[in-house]
């Protein structure tokens, strides 16, 4: 039965909403704009210690693009098969990319990159719309060039720079097949972008090409 609040007694959804906001990429203040509610209340609401009508429960819902129901669902993460990787065209050259990460997650994306030898982003420097990017060498050599500075890594090692500087990426010519896997954070946007002059432009799947 409801409770006076309006919530299912019993029912915890602190973890949903808080869940559901940073996906959201959302700050309480602009949660509590959109719901017309207090940014103390939401902070209230996320740690289970305040009750909630079911009218400022819509209010919430539809600010943070999910549905009421998903809040009294057992929360999962979602499996992406090996057999069932959705391949993306990422642009570059003589390499296939594969997303790892659910297309809704906007808190991180992680993209696995095969590339032949002599295969790479290509000669232009391209700069993303995010914070950081982790790249980590599962089989190969990989060349990063980051602001004119080369970086060699080989299999094992890891690399963390910041994904807004302009940088590129290649495996050299005589190297073998390499296995790349990429971390962004936050996902890239899943809408076209117009980039600067020199900067590689994104597609509607987030993925990066030249001019």
């Amino acid at each position: 039965m409801p409770s006076e609040g309006g919530v299912p007694e019993g029912t915890r959804i602190g973890a949903q909403l808080k869940a559901a906001r940073l996906a959201a990429r959302m700050s309480m203040a602009e949660v509590a704009e959109q719901a017309g509610l207090t940014k103390g209340f939401v902070s209230k609401l996320e740690r289970d210690l305040a009750n909630v009508s079911v009218a400022s429960l819509i209010r919430l819902c539809d600010a943070l693009g999910i549905s009421v129901g998903s809040l009294f669902q057992a929360p999962k993460g979602e499996v992406v098969r090996r057999d069932a990787r959705p391949p993306i065209n990422f642009g570059g050259r003589k390499m296939t990319e594969y997303l790892l990460t659910p297309s809704g997650e906007k808190r991180v994306q992680a993209i696995l990159s095969d590339i032949e030898p002599g295969g790479g982003s290509g000669k232009e420097p391209y700069a993303l719309p995010a914070d950081v990017e982790f790249v980590f060498v599962l089989a190969g050599q990989l060349l990063v060039t980051v602001a004119g500075e080369q970086i060699s890594l080989e299999q094992g090692d890891a690399f963390t720079f910041p994904a807004d500087m302009e940088h590129t990426f290649a495996v050299p010519p005589r190297a073998g097949r390499t296995q790349v896997l990429w971390l962004v954070s936050p996902a890239l946007p899943d809408h076209g972008l117009e980039a600067p002059p020199g900067v590689a432009h994104l597609d509607t799947s987030g993925a990066r090409r030249d001019p």
